[in-house]
């Protein structure tokens, strides 16, 4: 098993939160790290945050996750949106900073609102130095509200993103993305998982099918990676032999 190291995150105001290390333990690592925000109703030790975080790596990743600061304070209750930014901001600083690979190819993301928050740093700062996105249960609008979109700042990303959706996401379905990610650039991947819901739950519990799907998405996040580091090492060398 992975064990991860903590990761001591300071936040303005003297604030600070706690972050999670799981080192790449695949051989030979991808040489890329991988930040996953929590979603609004359960932190970093979540069964699935933690699942997700030790199957990646042991997939070749460096993975970090965290706690955003009401979390790691033990409110339910999220904070706004520029406080949720601000910390999901310094978490980049200090993984840039302390985790190796994550100087060289660094993806950020999360599940559901951890997600949606990565974005919105992405598009607030086109000079961010991410590699990548990666969504797993885009929170397109809340569920019951289709009205209430969170997409108009998708646009101003011009990174390459992954995004995993369930068939029966209450939270957005896969035909309610599709043309909203296909008016950006680069185009995103989307990945359908059939008869998942916003966690990528199958509607009949059925543990042993659970465990493929959950391996499928995380297969798929390592491949995705994989491929964009390739890529984007083929034009470096394309363009340093020019």
């Amino acid at each position: 098993m992975n064990n991860p190291s903590d990761l001591r995150v300071e936040l303005s105001g003297g604030e600070s939160t706690t972050a999670r290390v799981y080192a790449a333990a695949g051989d030979p690592p991808i040489g890329a790290t991988l930040i996953l925000g929590h979603g609004a109703g359960a932190g970093q030790q979540s069964a699935f945050m933690v699942d997700f975080a030790r199957a990646l790596s042991v997939m070749g990743l460096d993975v970090v996750t965290f706690n955003f600061l009401y979390t790691e304070r033990r409110r339910r209750i999220p904070d706004r949106a520029p406080a949720l930014e601000a910390c999901y901001r310094s978490v980049v600083e200090t993984v840039r900073r302390e985790v190796r690979s994550a100087a060289r190819w660094l993806f950020i993301g999360g599940k559901s609102m951890g997600g949606r928050i990565a974005t919105q740093i992405a598009a607030a700062d086109p000079d961010l130095p991410i590699a990548g996105l990666v969504l797993l249960g885009y929170p397109l609008h809340p569920p019951g509200r289709p009205d209430q979109r969170r997409d108009k700042h998708l646009p101003l990303i011009h990174t390459p993103m992954l995004v995993v959706q369930g068939s029966r996401d209450a939270f957005g379905l896969p035909g309610d993305l599709e043309p909203v990610l296909a008016r950006l650039t680069p185009r995103p991947v989307l990945e359908v998982i059939a008869n998942g819901d916003h966690s990528f739950k199958l509607a009949r519990r059925n543990p042993s099918a659970q465990a493929a799907v959950y391996a499928e998405v995380q297969a798929a996040i390592a491949g995705w990676i994989t491929e964009i580091c390739d890529a984007a090492s083929q034009s470096r060398s394309a363009s340093s032999n020019r």
